[in-house]
């Protein structure tokens, strides 16, 4: 081979990998929930922002109880999740760079057409109460997902120890939120799930939707700043492009803009001021 020829290939080794240093440059880890991953927002996101910025993002989806885990030893930049006490207390630790709203979505409550326990158009603590006092079948997620959380947070608001108060039909799915419905379905029970995941769920039999509305199953999601100083490997500025992308009114508006069969399923408000 030539010394033009040793030239160019060095040279031609030499560009690839600058190109691929570079795009590794541009590129950001996000720490994310199962649910926001799986109810497909993020597949449709993160092209748009790509095409803005120019910055690839990508996602590790943990259940809400194992999502800041990895961000808490450095392994992510950026942290997009539906667990607000968690949230700020991550950021009280000094892990976490302010907390924003992003966006929200509802859980609902789906039951038997039938309504053994009578609780269709009722609010969510009157439903809970009505469900446990009949023994009427309800399945819980019982996986420490944010589902499985809110379901045992409002549980406590009707008053209710579920510890002590389950039974024989209060029926643990173990699982995701597919398996869960799958379990409501077959047995013609009660299960809490959030709006998004009910709306992509296909095999519904004879469940519909009992109650929803209330404010208490209002689902907020936030998004936050790996603390850099505290792990200067983390990619301050691009992911602060994410950040300030992700509460614009463009990044609102894509958020807007995602629907599943003709219907949103998260509803943008950003709260720039940060928490």
């Amino acid at each position: 081979m030539g010394r033009l020829s040793v030239a160019l290939a060095l040279f031609c080794g030499l560009t690839a990998g600058v190109a691929a240093s570079s795009a590794e440059d541009r590129a950001i880890v996000l720490a994310s929930t199962t649910s926001t991953q799986d109810s497909g927002l993020l597949d449709y996101l993160l092209p748009i922002f790509k095409d803005k910025a120019g910055i690839e993002v990508t996602v590790i989806a943990r259940r809400a109880d194992e999502v800041l885990n990895g961000p808490r030893r450095g392994e992510a930049d950026v942290v997009l999740m539906h667990a607000r006490p968690q949230e700020e207390k991550f950021v009280a630790d000094g892990f976490g760079v302010k907390r924003f709203d992003v966006m929200y979505n509802d859980y609902v409550l789906v039951g038997p057409k039938s309504d053994p326990a009578g609780v269709k158009g009722k609010d969510i603590v009157t439903a809970l109460k009505a469900i446990e006092a009949k023994g009427a079948p309800f399945v819980t997620r019982g996986d420490r997902s944010g589902t499985h959380a809110a379901e045992l947070a409002l549980w406590i608001v009707a008053g209710i120890d579920i510890a002590a108060a389950k039974g024989a039909w209060y029926r643990e799915a173990g699982q995701g939120v597919t398996s869960a419905l799958d379990a409501a379905r077959a047995a013609n029970a009660y299960v809490l799930s959030e709006r998004g995941s009910w709306i992509a769920f296909r095999d519904r039999g004879d469940l519909d939707i009992v109650v929803e509305g209330d404010r208490r199953l209002l689902n907020q999601y936030g998004v936050m700043l790996v603390n850099p100083e505290k792990f200067p490997e983390v990619k301050k500025d691009l992911a602060q492009s994410f950040i300030d992308w992700l509460t614009s009114p463009e990044g609102q508006a894509a958020i807007a803009g995602y629907k599943v069969d003709g219907q949103q399923l998260f509803f943008p408000n950003s709260d720039r001021s940060g928490g």
